[in-house]
């Protein structure tokens, strides 16, 4: 299952930064000229340059917890920075992030949910299963929570159920159990250790899968560091007051944990009478508050997959508010 935002493509001279779904959500977002704009999971600013070249008085407000993501946004969006307002944080403070700066509503959100490949490629972050790094995972420096407190400090109830909830790992029991007993040894310090526990309590067939054997239990660890399904959740409960009317939505995600929550709540808003069928009038006084751009999740096309793999696993969910 791929878990990252974007991919690095090379276009024959170099390689260059490649946006998933990028003409999806430019089109989703319908950029308005002098709109206020939110990409609330800046990035490598990709998304983020192509709104932006479409405002002539108008604003993005670009939010991403990554120091890293926010130091190098100025060179991605040279040219372009007057038009721009960029905010370290936590796209589930969406609401006070927007206070702060005195916006009372915004024309279009984006908000996608991935990790990007550069933290992925930095074996120094300890996002891989790949590379031998210590064990990191923090897509906020400045946190407090390290997968390394993770994997020696949470009982092995909490371990095993972070791996089956936000991994789907079907041998759970087994790799909570095996860090355990090598924690009880000396403390687990590199990515590179956890990958072979994991190996070692994955029976022989699965260990010869398609799939990396740690692979899962990766994603779940990484979850769990960096709150993601409470950033969404958090975000969710709040976002559509922020919205401007006519304003759009727009969620990209990469795993059915996310996708779930956001296919919920849309369904949620885009419901009218709740009513039962049988009644002979409506006495609920429900409306929908949104309507669905697209009935279905937008998934990229054959060319993107050939250029970027990464995107197989995208899902773009948008919504406009009535």
């Amino acid at each position: 299952m791929p878990i990252c935002c974007s991919d690095w493509v090379f276009d024959g001279m170099e390689y260059a930064h490649k946006p998933v779904l990028l003409d999806e959500c430019l089109d989703a977002l319908a950029v308005r000229e002098d709109g206020i704009y939110v990409d609330g999971t800046l990035g490598r600013g990709g998304h983020s340059l192509e709104i932006v070249r479409r405002l002539t008085t108008g604003r993005l407000i670009g939010i991403d917890r990554d120091g890293a993501a926010l130091d190098t946004a100025p060179i991605r969006l040279e040219g372009h920075m007057d038009k721009v307002t960029l905010v370290r944080g936590n796209f589930g403070d969406i609401t006070a992030i927007l206070e702060r700066l005195g916006v009372m509503g915004v024309d279009g959100m984006l908000f996608d949910l991935g990790v990007s490949s550069p933290q992925l490629d930095d074996a120094s972050r300890g996002f891989s299963y790949l590379q031998d790094a210590p064990l990191d995972m923090r897509m906020d420096q400045s946190a407090s929570l390290t997968a390394y407190e993770v994997v020696n400090g949470w009982s092995g109830e909490e371990l095993k159920r972070i791996l089956w909830q936000y991994g789907e790992e079907r041998y759970s029991s087994s790799i909570a159990a095996a860090i355990l007993r090598t924690r009880q040894q000396a403390p687990i310090q590199t990515t590179g250790q956890l990958v072979e526990i994991i190996q070692a309590a994955m029976p022989a067939r699965a260990r010869r899968e398609k799939q990396h054997p740690a692979k899962r239990s990766f994603q779940a660890i990484r979850i769990a560091v960096n709150d993601e399904l409470g950033q969404v959740e958090r975000m969710l409960d709040c976002v559509l007051p922020l919205l401007n009317r006519r304003g759009r939505l727009a969620v990209i995600s990469f795993h059915s944990l996310e996708d779930r929550l956001v296919k919920t709540a849309f369904s949620a808003w885009a419901q009218g009478c709740t009513c039962p069928p049988d009644f002979p009038m409506c006495v609920c006084g429900n409306r929908p508050k949104v309507r669905l751009v697209s009935r279905k999740p937008i998934t990229a096309g054959e060319k993107e997959l050939i250029e970027n793999p990464r995107a197989r696993s995208a899902k773009l969910r948008v919504a406009e508010k009535l």
